[in-house]
């Protein structure tokens, strides 16, 4: 690791300049999708797209947005997550995109569909309106052995499938940089992914590859609807909120295979969320798991997982508070390519000027994280 004459940790690596299809960065930092529950409606309003504009004045390269809301009956737990349809939404987000440009940023939208993690069992969530509606899942479960519902019939998964392409396509005609699809931590496409959540024995159950083919459908289909150089990121991980254990695939093997129907279908970026980025993925290796999926696909990656902080997912998502961490590790990771961006959630959306403290090296004014920090757009 190379340091500058006054002993801090060289960012150069942090900021240079990244490229794929049409989007082009002017450094490696990536705004993080967290939700925020400002949006009542569904529907963004001024100070979300202020929200997103102070982090683009701050120097994030990519701001992906909270997950938004496909056009499908059973997508949404939260009616104060944003949608990302219908014209009054979409208006707020034609708001958000002209703020995020206007400060030199780049901004593209999450696409969204929680599946049967919207049952109270995962929420925490008791609105009638939510829980007394189908709750859809490729296999009805909630894990191996915990039946909640029915399995989908192939007319909602086309359903589904249609409503991220039409979000996408809402995403394309806007202008937004391209759109990441949320397949992570247990939602509708993860539940698919998962062998504990998919017992199907069609085309979209079986082997890990095959487990990736609604995934692959829905990434084919946007390609041909929006253009060839759109951005297609999809978030993928191991763990689940259901069990922060889990794993999507044991081995580097399984990875590959998973994987591979993926990057044939068009992924871009392949956004790959770890508790902690530091993890190992699998024995033997010093590799993350963005750095397996590189490896594997050929593809850029993203990495995520406690960047700047000293606590993990699970304190956070008890309401814990998270002081400062060094960045000497990610640096040094990303300076010899095993990652190309790095995603920074709770410590950007404490500091809006991170990325510029950290350009700058005033790495004694970054900020803790504390958990009042949710309860504001600031």
């Amino acid at each position: 690791m190379t340091e500058i004459e006054t002993g801090l940790p060289d960012t150069t690596p942090l900021f240079r300049p990244f490229s794929v299809g049409s989007l082009t960065l002017p450094n490696r930092i990536v705004m993080a999708p967290m939700t925020r529950a400002f949006s009542p409606g569904g529907v963004p309003g001024a100070d979300v797209a202020a929200y997103y504009r102070r982090r683009a004045e701050g120097g994030v390269g990519l701001i992906i947005t909270e997950g938004t809301w496909i056009p499908e009956a059973h997508a949404s737990n939260d009616g104060n997550v944003p949608d990302f349809y219908g014209d009054t939404a979409l208006a707020g987000w034609a708001d958000v995109l002209r703020e995020v440009h206007a400060a030199g940023g780049r901004i593209i939208p999450q696409l969204w569909h929680v599946g049967i993690s919207t049952k109270p069992e995962v929420t925490g969530l008791y609105d009638e309106a939510v829980t007394a509606k189908r709750q859809i899942g490729p296999s009805g479960l909630l894990r191996r052995g915990e039946r909640v519902d029915t399995p989908m019939t192939q007319a909602e998964i086309d359903s589904v499938a249609q409503a991220f392409v039409d979000a996408a396509v809402n995403a394309h005609r806007l202008g937004f940089d391209g759109i990441e699809l949320h397949g992570a931590h247990g939602y509708l496409l993860d539940q698919f992914f998962w062998y504990e959540t998919n017992e199907r024995e069609d085309r979209h159950g079986g082997k890990i590859a095959a487990r990736a083919t609604m995934a692959a459908d829905i990434v084919r289909a946007i390609r041909a609807a929006t253009a060839p150089d759109f951005p297609i990121l999809l978030r993928i991980s191991q763990w689940k909120l259901v069990d922060y254990n889990a794993r999507l695939a044991s081995d580097p093997d399984a990875l590959a295979a998973f994987l591979a129907p993926l990057v044939d279908a068009g992924v871009d970026i392949f956004h790959c969320s770890q508790r902690r980025f530091s993890e190992p993925e699998f024995a033997g290796s010093a590799l993350n798991l963005a750095g397996w999926v590189k490896r594997l696909s050929g593809r850029p990656t993203i990495t995520v997982g406690s960047i700047s902080l000293n606590g993990d997912v699970t304190g956070l998502q008890r309401g814990e508070g998270a002081g400062v961490a060094s960045l000497d590790e990610l640096i040094e990771r990303l300076a010899r390519d095993e990652f190309d961006l790095v995603a920074v959630g709770r410590a950007l959306l404490t500091d809006p000027a991170w990325a510029e403290k950290v350009r700058e090296g005033r790495f004694d004014a970054l900020l803790p994280y504390e958990p009042q920090h949710l309860t504001s757009l600031s």
